[in-house]
């Protein structure tokens, strides 16, 4: 059973920084292309940050670049994503997912970043 748990999320004030964590089990986890997604209330679920298996390949929404940070640590079944100058904008319940192909098949339970004004 693929799983994939998210931490990291919280409370931040505009300006600041989290980083966010997902571990994943119950897959070969450096076959996997890895991304994070986001879902604002009253919005759909959107891509953030992706990074394929080998982590030399990495691709941003035009939200995110210069500010997030996207990695892995494939000894440690981990992507990370850095978040800094975080705006209220990029508050969501964010999301890990894994792809052994082009569509990523597994999701997290998500995490909440709030980012207040």
């Amino acid at each position: 059973q693929v799983l994939l748990v998210e931490s990291g999320g919280g409370l931040v004030h505009a300006g600041g920084s989290l980083r966010l964590s997902c571990v994943a089990s119950g897959l070969t986890f450096g076959a996997y292309g890895m991304g994070w997604f986001r879902q604002a209330p009253g919005k759909e679920r959107e891509f953030v940050a992706g990074i394929d298996w080998t982590g030399s390949n990495i691709a941003y929404a035009d939200s995110a670049k210069g500010r997030f940070t996207i990695s892995r640590d494939n000894a440690k079944n981990t992507v990370y994503l850095q978040m800094n100058s975080l705006e209220p904008e990029d508050t969501a319940v964010y999301y890990c997912a894994a792809r052994p192909g082009i569509k990523f098949n597994f999701w997290g339970q998500g995490t909440q970043v709030t980012v207040s004004s």
